[in-house]
């Protein structure tokens, strides 16, 4: 070790050269966390600024934002960006349904942002209570890697279009993507109403130390769980998509060769890193194998060449995923019908069905798991904690209702899966541990907003009172029961009736009354 001088401090050329590469890199990271953290301040200036409240500018921004997806589709840099996904697929499932949600949401800001006046009240109709739509502020959108595009910018287009600037912080497991969202969304949309923040665990940890009016994340449970620790510290709301599992619950009466293609194709897409990808399937004992051996020739049909060689299957995000994957398989102490290879090297895990899965299993995806009935079925899936979503193969009404009656999910699909998430305007979120909030839509939209009551000043509340208007005012104010039996006269209704239409009446004379 160097020797110190009398002051105290060790010459620069006697410090290891290892030692000061280790402290300029310290020094760089804290210089660029406080650059970063300066965001928030500069992201509230401009949301104080007022900037973002009126429709016009929102919608010009929202148009804007379907311009930068529209104009960098067939890019070189953006198919490598897609990389293990092909560019067909992507446009199918992650750029056309990012296009549908901004186009929507463009369309309808102005229905969404409309203040709402309550419905008629006898009581309070002087007052003209009206609800109006308002932005909470700074939004913090945290985002993943499995869909970088759709994922990202459905959120913030609700952000937005609530009048919000917003703090972006994409996967840092997707990096090309990422890195391309901090280089286009500059060029398209005014800078200081959206930034994007790059990094890893240091920076995110150091961003969670700001008060945000609204953080959404969309990830796992382990990392939301840290999320709101941090956010309870400054009451922040948080809104999370966490996945969950997302059983299938097959009707043998059902239409077996569509219902086993649909679950196949749903685990396979993105390589099954989609929340909503179908994880196990719950299938009574006596058709379990006819079931397996349609969804075998369903995997046959889909992907007819090996799709390691044909690249039609995505391959898993990173090393650690892969390890992950390998360790459930090695685990598993039931039958693997196909499948099982995993290439470390090349990300690659083959789709695997396992069947006769034990409910206590170390692996509870992609697997075939007996039942005794529906009843049985519905029991496991209480068992569980919340799911995503359910799905329901059947034909048969009372099935699905069975089904749909006396289980809890974010969502729900009857003979598909996955594609629900597309259908504009219609809520998607999970429930329970699942996730809560919204992500896009409306619903996002919703999330983002503060709806803020309205009223105008009635003056009957001052004193002196009137005795007698006091009188009036107190019978219409209490509520009428219904007689302990039930039942009662006619005539009896129609007095009470002619008593609140009088004491309406006498209310009314007092609110309008000047104060």
């Amino acid at each position: 070790m160097a020797e110190q001088t009398q002051s105290g401090y060790t010459p620069l050329e006697e410090i290891p050269k290892v030692t000061r590469v280790r402290t300029l890199l310290q020094n760089l990271l804290s210089l660029t966390l406080y650059f970063r953290l300066q965001i928030r301040d500069e992201l509230g200036a401009a949301f104080r600024s007022g900037r973002t409240r009126p429709i016009a500018y929102r919608k010009q921004q929202l148009l804007q934002l379907c311009y930068m997806v529209e104009d960098n589709q067939e890019l070189r840099r953006f198919r490598r960006i897609l990389g293990d996904r092909t560019l067909r697929q992507s446009c199918t499932l992650e750029m056309n349904g990012v296009l549908l949600e901004l186009k929507d949401t463009y369309d309808n800001i102005e229905k969404w942002s409309a203040p709402k006046k309550s419905p008629f009240s006898l009581l309070w109709f002087s007052l003209s209570p009206t609800t109006r739509k308002e932005p909470k502020g700074v939004i913090l959108v945290i985002s993943p890697f499995n869909y970088p595009f759709f994922l990202t910018l459905c959120p913030v287009a609700a952000a937005i279009a609530a009048g919000n600037t917003v703090m972006l912080k994409p996967s840092e497991l997707s990096p090309a993507s990422a890195s391309l969202l901090a280089d286009l969304i500059p060029k398209y949309l005014d800078p200081e109403l959206v930034r994007v923040v790059n990094g890893g665990v240091p920076e995110i940890t150091k961003i969670l130390e700001l008060p945000f009016n609204h953080i959404l994340y969309i990830g796992n449970n382990r990392v939301a769980k840290i999320i709101c620790a941090a956010a309870a510290k400054h009451l922040t709301p948080v809104a999370l998509e966490l996945g969950g599992k997302c059983p299938c619950v097959i009707d043998p009466e059902c239409n077996v060769k569509v219902a086993a293609k649909r679950i196949m194709w749903g685990r396979l897409v993105n390589g099954g890193q989609v929340c909503l990808c179908p994880d196990y399937i719950l299938v009574p004992e006596s058709f379990q194998d006819e079931f397996v051996e349609a969804l075998q020739n369903a995997y046959n049909e889909l992907h007819p060449v090996d799709p390691k060689k044909s690249g039609m299957l995505g391959r898993i995000v990173n090393e650690r995923h892969v390890d992950r994957l390998k360790n459930l398989l090695d685990n598993t102490k039931d039958t693997i019908v196909f499948g099982g290879e995993v290439d470390r090297e090349a990300r690659y895990v083959a789709p695997t069905l396992i069947r006769h899965v034990k409910r206590d299993d170390s692996l509870m995806s992609d697997s075939a798991m007996p039942v005794k009935d529906v009843d049985d079925a519905i029991a496991f899936i209480n068992s569980m904690e919340e799911a995503l979503c359910v799905y329901v193969f059947t034909n048969d009404s009372k099935f699905k209702n069975k089904v749909m009656d006396n289980t809890q999910s974010g969502t729900a699909s009857t003979n598909e899966t996955i594609l629900h998430v597309m259908a504009n305007d219609a809520p998607f979120g999970g429930f329970g541990a699942s996730d809560y909030g919204y992500s896009t839509g409306k619903a996002a939209f919703d999330d983002f907003t503060h709806f803020r009551i309205d009223y105008t000043a009635m003056s009957a509340r001052y004193t002196p009172y009137n005795p007698a208007a006091l009188k009036r005012l107190n019978m219409l104010l209490h509520p009428r029961l219904p007689p302990r039996n039930g039942g009662g006269s006619i005539m009896g209704k129609l007095w009470y009736m002619f008593g609140i239409a009088a004491a309406g009446a006498a209310y009314v004379t007092l609110a309008m009354t000047p104060s």
